[in-house]
């Protein structure tokens, strides 16, 4: 019953900075360029990319079987 729930993890292999994007695409199931562009977007328009980026990288473990 536990294989099937979703974890936010950060990506070890797919990432740029902190696997971030890398880790929540994974746990959405999207391109993780897809998520860099809408960080980055949230960065430049609205300045809350940073903060979310921040946040998720100090909550989310690193995924060590990725």
């Amino acid at each position: 019953m536990s294989d099937n729930i979703k974890k936010l993890t950060r990506n070890v292999r797919d990432k740029r900075i902190a696997g971030v994007c890398g880790g929540l695409a994974r746990y959405l199931d999207v391109d993780p360029n897809v998520v860099r562009i809408i960080f980055l977007i949230a960065l430049l328009v609205v300045g809350g990319g940073l903060f979310a980026y921040l946040i998720i990288w100090l909550i989310a473990p690193e995924d060590p079987n990725y």
